[in-house]
């Protein structure tokens, strides 16, 4: 199973999940500015709240997607206080021909003061976790 991690981190909470996430499935995590030039079966996508939205570097990542060339999207995203952009990304992709799993994995990440630490070691297992799930282990 061919899979690739690509996430868009300003703050580092994000990068952290995305590593988490390539180190259990023994790939690397790439930023969106790396495109994706070979079909991965599952594409992990990682993105955070920026001003009640996604980033305009998530933006121009999805916008370079084709139909198959990803079979299947999976969507990470940290957040200091608002939801994921779980809705938000899925609407951008599948608007793109792109199909996005049900399935999401989202966790707090630390703004200034608010949620110190996160996301934590928890939140990082639970992140290698999200990502046996979702290849069934067999990455």
């Amino acid at each position: 199973m061919n899979v690739a991690v690509r996430y868009d981190s300003k703050t580092g909470n994000t990068k952290k999940l995305a590593e988490a996430i390539a180190k259990e499935l023994g790939t690397v995590a790439l930023t969106v500015q790396e495109p994706l030039l070979e079909k991965a079966d599952i594409l992990f996508l990682g993105s955070a709240v920026y001003a009640a939205g996604v980033s305009a570097e998530v933006k121009a990542f999805i916008a370079s997607l084709t139909p198959g060339q990803a079979g299947k999207v999976a969507c990470f995203s940290t957040a200091a206080l608002l939801p994921s952009t779980y809705k938000q990304v899925k609407k951008l992709l599948e608007a793109r021909g792109v199909t996005v799993m049900d399935k999401e994995f989202h966790c707090r990440g630390q703004f200034h003061f608010a949620h110190k630490g996160k996301p934590d070691a928890s939140d990082l297992a639970a992140a290698a976790a999200f990502a046996r799930e979702v290849t069934g282990g067999k990455a």
